[in-house]
C-alpha cells in the first residue's frame, strides 16, 4: 500500500547548522571541514574521516557520542542507529515529527557528505570474493537514500566535484542551501547509489555464473557531455561503466579535440578488430569508417602494416580512425599525418611520434597502455524501444575453432593462414560481410549488405579500384582467401568469390543448401573449411 503525502510545502531556504560527513574517498573533505567550521556549522563524522578532520584541528564530534554507541563489527555498524536516520528523515515542520524527535533526543541534520566504500576499485583490480563482499557498503548508502528522500530539508553531497558548489550557496545566502539546489544533489545521490548497486548485481551475476538475472541493471558514471549524438539534433555523453576494459573508455587523450560520439563508438570498433592480431605475431593495423573496417594488414614493421591497410580501400579511409596494437613510432606517425585522420588510439605512443602527429592539432591521439583481450568474457547491451538486449561479448576465436574441410581439394598453408586472417576480420565487419585476404592482408571487403552475394561484389569493387589507384594489372583478390562470417545460403555468393579470384573460403556452414556450395567449390577447385562458428554484427 503507498504511503500517502501529508502535503507539507518543502522549504525553499534551509540553514546548515550541522552536517555528517563520512567519505571512503577523502579528496578535499578536509578543506570542506574548515569551510563548514567557519561557517558555524556543527560537524559530526565517523571512522577514519573522523581522524582526518579531528588531526586538522577542526573541532568534530565522533558518530558515537551521538548514537551512545560504538562503533562495532570492524565498522559495519556506526551510522545505522534512529539517532542519525530520525536527524535525517524527520520533516522538520511535521509536529507529529517534532514530538518524536524531542521525545528520543534526535538532533536534525541538515547536510550529509558521503561517498562510498570502493567496490568498483576493488572488483576492477581483481580482489577475491571475501575482500569484494567486504567493499560493499550498507551505512553509507543507507544515509545516501534517506537524506536524498528527505531533500526538502537535507542537502546530501556524494561527489567531491560538489564541494565548491555547496560553499557558493553557502557564502551566497548566509549558510542556507535552496531547494533546487537540494533537488539536484538528491538527483546525483539517487543516481549513484543506483549505479553502485548496478555493479554489485552484475558482480554477483558473475561471480554465481547467472547468466540472466531476473533484473539486469546497467549503471555508468558520466565521462564527458558531447557537442551532440550521431546527428547535430540529437543530445549525447558518455558513461564509462569500469569494467577497466582497455580501450577508448581507458584512454588517454593526448593530443587534439573531445572525441564526438561517432568518434568514440568507430574508435571502439577499431581497437577491438586490431586486437585480434596480438604483438607478439608481429604489428597490425585496422582501418575503420563508420564502424566497418576499410583496410587491415600486418607487416614485418608498423608503417608497413599501415600502408598495408591503406591500400585495401585508400578512399575510404579518408577521415577515418586508425588503431595500432603496438607502439606509435615516429615514421608510422609520418605516413598517418599525410591523410586526413580523425582518430589515432594504440597501445603506446614514442615522444616522437608524438612531435609529429602535433602538426595535426585537431588529430585526436589515444595511448590506451593495453589491449583488450578478445578471449575476455563479457557483455554488450543495445537499447530498443522499451527494452535492453544484453548479450555475452563475442570472443570466439578462430584460432581456437576446428576447421573442418568440406572439400576435395585441401588448403595450402599460405591459403589456411589467409582463410584465418579474413575469418578474424569479418568478425568485426557489419553483415552481411564478405572479406578477401591475401598475404595478411585485406584486399576486398564488402559490409552490411542485405544479399550476401552484394557484400561479395562490392569487395570485388572495392578491390578492382585499389588495384587501379596502385597501377596494379589485376585485383589482388586474384589467388585471395575469402570469408563469410555466416553461412553461404546459395552458391551465387561463392560464384561471385571465385569470379574475383578467390582459391579458397571459410565459412560457418549450416545452410541447408551446404551440398549445393560445397559441389559448386569442387567444381572450380575451391578448398573450403567450415568453422561451425558464426560471427553475425548488427
Amino acid at each position: 500500500m503507498a504511503v500517502v503525502s501529508k502535503k507539507i510545502p518543502a522549504p525553499d531556504k534551509v540553514k546548515i547548522r550541522t552536517a555528517l560527513l563520512s567519505v571512503s574517498d577523502k579528496s578535499g573533505i578536509v578543506e570542506l571541514a574548515k569551510a563548514l567550521s567557519k561557517e558555524g556549522v556543527r560537524l559530526l563524522s565517523t571512522g577514519g574521516t573522523h581522524k582526518s578532520i579531528a588531526a586538522a584541528g577542526i573541532a568534530v564530534t565522533d558518530v558515537s557520542d551521538i548514537t551512545g554507541f560504538p562503533e562495532i563489527m570492524d565498522g559495519r555498524v556506526k551510522t545505522l542507529h534512529p539517532r542519525v536516520h530520525g536527524g535525517l528523515l524527520a520533516i522538520r515542520d511535521d509536529t507529529e515529527h517534532q514530538a518524536a524527535m524531542k521525545e528520543h533526543g534526535i538532533e536534525g541534520i541538515d547536510l550529509v557528505v558521503v561517498n562510498l566504500y570502493p567496490f568498483e576499485d576493488v572488483r576492477a583490480a581483481g580482489g577475491d570474493y571475501p575482500t569484494t563482499v567486504e567493499n560493499i557498503d550498507i551505512g553509507g548508502p543507507a544515509m545516501i537514500r534517506a537524506s536524498a528522500k528527505n531533500h526538502a530539508y537535507v542537502t546530501i553531497l556524494t561527489d567531491p566535484a560538489d564541494y565548491p558548489a555547496l560553499l557558493d550557496q553557502l557564502s551566497a545566502d548566509e549558510g542556507q542551501t535552496a531547494y533546487a539546489f537540494r533537488q539536484l544533489m538528491a538527483a546525483k545521490a539517487f543516481a549513484r547509489t543506483a549505479a553502485y548497486d548496478a555493479m554489485i548485481s552484475n558482480w554477483f551475476a558473475e561471480a554465481l555464473e547467472i547468466v540472466t538475472p531476473r533484473h539486469r541493471v546497467i549503471g555508468g558514471v558520466l565521462r564527458e557531455e558531447m557537442r551532440y549524438g550521431e546527428n547535430p539534433h540529437q543530445t549525447a555523453a558518455f558513461y564509462v561503466t569500469g569494467d577497466n576494459r582497455p580501450g577508448v573508455s581507458t584512454a588517454t587523450l593526448l593530443q587534439g579535440k573531445q572525441l564526438s560520439y561517432n568518434n568514440i563508438n568507430d574508435t571502439d570498433a577499431a581497437y577491438e578488430l586490431v586486437a585480434e592480431f596480438s604483438p607478439a605475431n608481429g604489428p597490425a593495423c585496422a582501418i575503420i569508417k563508420h564502424a566497418n573496417p576499410c583496410g587491415v594488414a600486418t607487416g614485418s614493421s608498423l608503417v608497413e602494416a599501415y600502408k598495408r591497410a591503406l591500400a585495401c580501400d585508400s578512399v575510404s579511409a579518408f577521415g577515418g580512425i586508425i588503431a595500432l596494437n603496438s607502439l606509435l613510432d615516429a615514421e608510422t606517425a609520418e605516413e598517418i599525418v599525410k591523410l586526413f585522420t580523425e582518430v589515432i588510439i594504440a597501445p603506446a605512443v614514442s615522444d616522437e611520434a608524438r612531435a609529429i602527429i602535433a602538426r595535426k592539432p585537431n588529430l585526436r591521439l589515444l595511448s590506451v597502455g593495453a589491449l583488450p583481450d578478445p578471449r575476455t568474457p563479457g557483455l554488450t547491451a543495445k537499447t530498443v524501444s522499451g527494452g535492453l538486449l544484453v548479450q555475452s561479448r563475442d570472443n570466439a576465436m578462430v584460432d581456437d575453432l576446428e576447421l573442418k574441410v568440406v572439400t576435395k581439394r585441401a588448403p595450402t598453408a599460405q591459403e589456411l593462414i589467409d582463410m584465418k586472417f579474413a575469418f578474424r576480420v569479418a568478425k568485426h565487419v557489419k553483415s552481411n560481410a564478405v572479406v578477401y585476404a591475401k598475404n595478411g592482408q585485406t584486399v576486398g571487403i564488402g559490409a552490411g549488405q542485405m544479399s550476401r552475394v552484394d557484400s561479395a561484389r562490392i569487395a570485388a569493387i572495392k578491390a578492382e579500384d585499389a588495384a587501379k589507384a596502385m597501377g596494379l594489372a589485376e585485383p589482388l583478390t586474384r589467388g585471395s582467401a575469402v570469408a563469410s562470417e555466416a553461412f553461404l545460403p546459395f552458391a551465387d555468393g561463392l560464384l561471385s568469390a571465385i569470379a574475383a579470384g578467390a582459391t579458397a573460403v571459410i565459412q560457418p556452414g549450416g545452410s541447408m543448401r551446404d551440398e549445393e556450395v560445397i559441389a559448386a567449390a569442387n567444381e572450380h577447385d575451391v578448398a573450403m573449411v567450415f568453422t561451425g562458428v558464426r560471427h553475425f554484427r548488427h
